[in-house]
């Protein structure tokens, strides 16, 4: 006889990210895999979600109380309804030598959470896993979003219930809050720039951020999604470049911003720089995240 060791080639690296969605909606991706063996491959897809050891697995301490930082966590926040948030079809099936097969993963939240995730197995034969793909993606009530830097939240979500806050509630009827009276920023998000100093002039550091509308039918009106920092002049003088500093986003769309740092005249290189300032975004709703600026110089290798 002879034996012949089976082969796959996917189309999707290590993560699969389906992007941003509003709640209660749903979005499809999809991938293929090609048998690149001579012989038929039976496959089974399977989820972490659907594990029958997820109960146990679910008692071990979380990452974030335990001296790693990394979020290592594959199954994340979940559905309330109790179904699983991300599918896969088919989840079974045979593909003969040298074809390939289109796989639909469907992501359909049910409410607000940045932290979806799942971890996606194919298995050869019942007992091989011949690929794995950690699938990713996020959910919010309203079609705006913002995206980059180090979040400076916790990855596990409360099973608390939650209620808008005042100042959400007012935006929605359309009343105009100067932005002193909202309540605190939905989300703080930490960028580093460590800039390197060199023989001449030292290189700037570069980041970004993304801020992006989500196309929608939840939501009829066609309006654009406007941002804005402020404190510019601040951030100027502190040697921080934001380009756009302010603009807007059409539905559909995701807007990068630029963000750059060269230390000043008077910066102190034993003493990191850190900034505040808040970004707005003005769509159905008003809100503002708190955006913390770190900068220090590094000595370059």
């Amino acid at each position: 006889g002879q034996g012949v060791t089976p082969s796959i080639v996917c189309s999707v690296g290590e993560v699969l990210n389906v992007g941003y969605v509003v709640a209660r909606e749903k979005v499809t991706s999809t991938f293929k895999i090609q048998n690149t063996s001579t012989l038929t491959l039976r496959y089974s897809i399977q989820l972490d979600s659907l594990s029958s050891t997820r109960d146990k697995d679910q008692q071990r301490i979380p990452s974030f109380i335990t001296s790693s930082l990394q979020r290592t966590e594959f199954v994340g926040t979940q559905n309330y309804n109790g179904l699983s948030v991300f599918s896969v079809f088919p989840t079974e099936g045979e593909i003969v030598a040298g074809k390939s097969e289109d796989f639909i993963v469907t992501f359909s939240p049910d409410h607000e959470s940045l932290y979806y995730s799942d971890r996606l197995k194919v298995v050869l034969f019942g007992k091989e896993i011949a690929h794995v793909i950690h699938v990713k993606g996020a959910a919010r009530d309203h079609p705006m979003f913002v995206e980059g830097g180090i979040p400076l939240d916790v990855p596990v979500e409360s099973l608390a219930v939650t209620f808008p806050t005042p100042s959400q509630e007012a935006l929605k009827g359309g009343n105009e809050l100067p932005l002193t009276q909202l309540q605190e920023p939905v989300k703080s998000i930490l960028l580093s720039l460590e800039c390197i100093e060199g023989e001449s002039s030292p290189t700037p550091a570069v980041t970004e951020l993304k801020v992006g509308s989500i196309q929608t039918a939840q939501f009829p009106s066609k309006k654009s999604v406007e941002f804005g920092f402020d404190s510019l002049p601040l951030l100027q003088q502190k040697g921080f470049t934001i380009q756009p500093g302010k603009g807007t986003i059409e539905r559909g769309q995701v807007k990068r911003i630029s963000v750059s740092w060269v230390p000043p005249a008077d910066f102190r290189a034993d003493d990191p720089l850190l900034v505040t300032a808040l970004l707005t975004l003005k769509g159905d709703i008003k809100e503002a995240y708190q955006i913390l600026f770190m900068a220090k110089v590094v000595a370059a290798c």
